[in-house]
């Protein structure tokens, strides 16, 4: 007779006749079900909605003072893909900052001005008037003097050799040493209309000003040419390290005991090889030139392998791999005892996915969906933030009460604003709109994220309950593999949507909600950096960190649960208070065994990463002498080597989810039938409760 306790709750009682997962159970949390299905009506609707306003040329094409796109195919502007500035020293203001516009007249253009030349010179000579003609409005007359040109704004008073930047023209500026800023060897050059000389050092202000809004553009532009040239690599890459995590879980399956402890030895060698390349590295450079800048007087470069020429960086990177070193070496040494159990659960968890192979494979459904979800929540964005209809707002360079007011550009010659500001030109702005569509476009994009959450999050639950019903039929399997269902697998994921859509959406629904909490607070973290109120600050800092707990908790009780879920067929609330009281029952088995599980098993993805890792910066950066030829030319090499790092790691962590559920499910049903202890013939059973038994004393 078991007294409840209100942190443990009540013991199940033994049922000898239960033999697995129950197969007669009905729906479950049907109203979450409901309203799961209809936010994802409305996320479509949503995503049409935004499809039908948006307009991703906006992401894609500069555009002119008359929002039209440079270069889209199909247009006018075809055959013209640059952003010509008629006066680039007004980009140096701070409104570029404000609004992300240069207030002066931007137009597209066939090609860069390769020369200098003024609208004065250029009027005298034929040749140079129709090549001055290019850069001006369409429809100039070039028989008309100079001022009426300039007065009208047809023309810049002025061209200056320009290259391209990211689809703009933007001045070819050098630096010589010294410091000596110029363009075109020329350190000044001179305005013939306005009568003065222009120094090239304020071009360059100019030009850091108008590049502010697109040099992070130009990184990505870098970035997406990087892919280009080498998505072919990163894809074998990526098959590398899926057939090495593949073969890494038969081998575990076949030889888990020595697999385990080889794994433990090659992690601990490879993090060895980091730090004595990282060493190697760091004495290479002492004594050249630059090597000794460090990274804060460095600062931002978008260039990242300049970081890689100093010393300091190879020295983070071995300090950092030193610790990691030390930690894995310490955990080891003090949870060698420890090992020996986690050893006895993975080789049971290889049986059950000895019999249970096409569990294996279930991550690429995973996998596809998490790509579907991601697909669609980043395309709505896109179409969100770019269904905005184009604003125009009148620039002056004097004085003028209109200034900044919107306008119309059909009507603006006609109006009295160019009657009381001569200088005043209606100019493309930004992209916004006052429909009550544009104001509610905010709570799209929330809703947007939200929903993205949601949806990921089911898409994980799913398959936590989808590989719990499998290997939960191996577990209760009284005879093996005779008793365990022909398709376990297909028929748990049957069970987990006909009878529990809305406990998975309920579970997925709390984490979302948490998870978007989060990303408020980060929001307002970053609102309030230039802030001086500490108190808020510290407030702020402490509601960070007890989220990011309380989602960790949350994700943990969540996958408990879906497992008594898979099991019993009982609601989310009741599954999650049972695997709660069960947990809280066996905290300490929870803590030895389960945790020291999921740091092998962890270790096993940091081997594959760490294999594949290596593999990839030595081919990457084409020290392989045997493919040299074949290594792609990269603006930055760590690209495709972090893009196959990354993906190494989610593929490793697809097939070593699968046995890290195993595990939970195992563990799981052992703790919850304590009385079978007694009653099962099952090997499994005696194996681990000898083994829990002995060295925790359960």
């Amino acid at each position: 007779m078991h007294n409840f306790n209100v942190f443990t709750g009540e013991p199940r009682k033994f049922d000898p006749t239960f033999k697995g997962p129950i197969y007669n159970r009905g729906c479950t949390d049907i109203l979450c079900c409901i309203l799961f299905i209809l936010a994802l009506l409305g996320y479509f609707a949503v995503g049409i909605l935004a499809w039908s306003q948006g307009d991703p040329r906006k992401v894609i094409y500069p555009t002119d003072s008359k929002g039209q796109f440079c270069g889209q195919v199909g247009s006018p502007l075809e055959k013209k893909p640059l952003l010509f500035y008629f006066n680039i020293l007004k980009c140096a203001s701070p409104l570029v900052l404000l609004e992300f516009q240069c207030p002066t007249t931007q137009i597209c253009v066939e090609r860069c001005p390769n020369k200098f030349m003024t609208l004065v010179k250029a009027l005298l000579k034929e040749d140079d008037r129709e090549y001055y003609k290019q850069f001006c409005k369409e429809g100039v007359d070039m028989t008309k003097v100079t001022p009426e040109i300039l007065k009208d704004g047809l023309c810049p008073s002025i061209l200056t050799p320009s290259k391209n930047f990211t689809r703009r023209c933007l001045p070819a500026l050098e630096t010589l040493k010294g410091g000596v800023v110029v363009v075109g060897n020329k350190t000044t050059f001179r305005d013939d209309y306005a009568e003065k000389n222009i120094n090239a050092t304020d071009l360059l202000e100019a030009s850091k000003k108008s590049n502010v809004v697109v040099e992070a553009r130009a990184v990505a532009m870098r970035i997406f040419e990087d892919y280009t040239q080498s998505w072919h690599w990163i894809l074998l890459g990526l098959v590398i390290a899926m057939l090495v995590s593949l073969i890494f879980i038969l081998l575990l399956r076949c030889l888990a005991g020595v697999m385990v402890w080889v794994m433990i030895i090659m992690v601990v060698i490879v993090i060895g090889y980091g730090i004595f390349h990282c060493y190697m590295q760091y004495a290479s450079l002492k004594g050249q030139a630059g090597s000794d800048v460090t990274i804060k007087d460095l600062g931002l470069q978008t260039d990242f392998s300049v970081y890689l020429q100093i010393r300091q960086t190879w020295l983070a990177f071995m300090i950092i791999l030193c610790i990691v070193e030390v930690v894995i070496i310490l955990l080891l040494i003090f949870l060698r005892k420890r090992l020996l159990i986690a050893i006895a659960l993975i080789k049971e968890a290889s049986k059950a996915i000895g019999h249970v192979m096409s569990s294996l494979f279930y991550p690429l459904l995973t996998f596809a969906l998490l790509s579907l979800v991601i697909a669609y929540w980043a395309i709505t964005a896109v179409f969100l933030s770019t269904s905005s209809d184009p604003v125009y707002k009148v620039f002056n360079t004097t004085e003028c009460m209109y200034s900044r007011d919107t306008c119309e550009p059909e009507t603006f010659n006609s109006s009295n604003i160019t009657a009381e500001c001569p200088d005043a030109e209606c100019l493309f702005a930004f992209y916004g709109g006052e429909t009550l569509y544009h104001k509610y476009l905010i709570l799209f994009q929330f809703y947007n994220v939200f929903l993205f959450f949601w949806c990921a999050n089911f898409v994980t639950a799913l398959g936590q309950v989808t590989l719990a019903g499998a290997f939960a039929s191996y577990y209760w399997a009284f005879k093996k593999p005779e008793d365990i269902p022909a398709f376990p697998v297909f028929n748990s994921l049957g069970r987990a949507l006909r009878y529990h859509t809305g406990s998975l959406a309920f579970g997925s629904l709390i984490l979302a909600i948490v998870q978007i909490i989060r990303v408020l607070l980060e929001y307002l973290d970053q609102k309030l950096k230039g802030a001086q109120n500490k108190c808020a600050k510290f407030l702020l800092s402490c509601l960070k960190c007890c989220f990011w707990c309380l989602e960790k908790f949350i994700k943990f009780l969540n996958r408990n649960a879906y497992i008594m879920v898979a099991i019993y067929g009982k609601n989310f609330c009741t599954s999650a208070k049972d695997a709660f009281f069960l947990l809280m029952r066996n905290i300490v088995r929870v803590a030895v065994l389960d945790k020291v599980t999921d740091f092998l098993l962890f270790l096993g993805k940091l081997l594959i990463v760490g294999i594949v890792g290596i593999c990839s910066f030595f081919f990457f950066t084409g020290k392989i002498k045997i493919v040299e030829d074949a290594t792609p030319t990269l603006n930055y090499y760590w690209v495709p080597i972090l893009t196959v790092v990354f993906g190494a790691y989610l593929i490793a962590h697809g097939f070593f989810s699968v046995y890290a559920m195993c595990v939970d499910t195992l563990f799981l049903c052992f703790c919850k039938c304590e009385a079978a202890l007694f009653i099962s013939r099952d090997n499994m059973i005696r194996v681990i409760a000898a083994v829990v038994l002995d060295f925790i004393g359960c």
